[in-house]
């Protein structure tokens, strides 16, 4: 578990695997179903890549932030959304591990499988609420607790998944109230000639009024 996973190199083919695309989708839904976002809103997708996640909410929010530390995978989702003609989506270059912060407020946040790569979650946690509106709400998806095996290379990976007992006591000590977790989805991966099953939960919270 050391230092920065380099994102650039990955975000040209990072569309190209069907799975990563579906499971990102899979989340997104999830989110959806469990915040109901309106067009009242506006959303921060934290760790958006390509904006797999960011362009599912799109439609249903009045704009859509997308926040990565990769200058390349923003690269791309910028390509797509001046190819969709879309003006509710912007871009913004922060990497938290190295002290930025993500500029506006809003009403909704949104991260999917980007925790793990954070160092201080505490301390991401504590932003967010910053971020966030009074009442505003926090969908955010990742591995429940693993055995190190889920990535080939961990470099940048600073937590193998969650205790789901452990993120809600870190996000009610943030000052989050209203937390829960669910199961959400599961990946599949062939490790050692052996496929292996990982699940993936989403916990939404709020910030209070």
């Amino acid at each position: 578990m050391t230092e920065k996973r380099d994102f650039d190199k990955d975000a040209a083919g990072w569309d190209e695997d069907p799975r990563r695309v579906q499971q990102a989708h899979t989340i997104a839904d999830a989110m959806i179903a469990a915040i109901g976002p309106t067009r009242e809103m506006d959303a921060l997708d934290f760790g958006c890549g390509t904006g797999l996640v960011t362009l599912r909410l799109q439609p249903l929010v009045r704009a859509i932030t997308g926040v990565d530390s990769s200058r390349e995978m923003l690269r791309v989702l910028g390509d797509k959304v001046r190819a969709l003609g879309l003006s509710n989506v912007r871009t913004e270059l922060a990497d938290v591990e190295r002290g930025d912060r993500v500029a506006g407020r809003f009403d909704l946040i949104v991260s999917s499988m980007t925790l793990h790569h954070i160092r201080d979650t505490s301390g991401l946690f504590r932003h967010w609420l910053e971020c966030l509106v009074p009442g505003g709400a926090l969908a955010v998806a990742d591995l429940d607790s693993e055995d190190g095996s889920f990535h080939s290379d961990r470099t940048g990976v600073f937590h193998h998944g969650f205790d789901r007992g452990g993120l809600l006591r870190e996000l009610a000590e943030a000052g989050f109230r209203e937390a829960t977790v669910a199961p959400v989805t599961t990946v599949t991966r062939e490790r050692d000639g052996v496929s292996r099953t990982y699940p993936i939960f989403l916990a939404t919270a709020r910030r209070p009024r």
